[in-house]
């Protein structure tokens, strides 16, 4: 086994486990901190497909900004075991419903996907950056600066919003 391979099997083992705790942890800030391991694995991922970019960020938007937000908002709602309400027998009976189904779907996407074969890129440079960054500023520069206007205007927005009247 190459290095490269025990380095994905690692990340994987990582990821499916941190996603577990992530679903089993009773406390919601340790669950939120199992989703950050979860990131920062799948940013590994990320790394080993040569993309870069996308792992930069997932871990800057992903487990930096979105985790803290999920965090502040946690601790704000100060969840505790004596506030939580009793849950319905009928709302965890459509949930396993629910899951029983995506599973199944899931398996059946599997079983009829061709893995055996292996698919190869046409360079190594697929994710890189540079590549990236050619294609938004040549092919997509239009929509690329109305999204900017977009954000632009929802931070005013929130400025506006947010500012307090005298």
């Amino acid at each position: 086994m190459s290095i490269t391979e025990i380095l994905f099997w690692f990340l994987a083992v990582l990821a499916l486990g941190s996603a577990i705790m992530v679903i089993t942890s009773k406390s919601p800030v340790h669950s939120v901190l199992w989703l950050i391991v979860t990131f920062f694995a799948i940013s590994g991922h990320y790394i080993l497909m040569n993309a870069q970019f996308l792992a930069i960020v997932n871990i800057i938007v992903y487990a930096g900004a979105i985790m803290v937000l999920f965090l502040f908002v946690v601790m704000l709602m100060n969840l505790n075991a004596n506030s939580e309400p009793q849950k319905n027998r009928n709302l965890q009976f459509a949930g396993l419903i629910s899951g029983g189904c995506l599973f199944l779907v899931l398996v059946t996407a599997l079983m009829k996907s061709d893995v055996s074969t292996n698919h190869l890129m046409s360079g190594g440079d697929a994710g890189l950056i540079k590549n990236l960054g050619k294609v938004l500023f040549n092919d997509y520069l239009v929509p690329f600066e109305l999204s900017s206007v977009l954000f632009l205007s929802a931070m005013i927005g929130a400025v506006v919003i947010g500012k307090r009247s005298d």
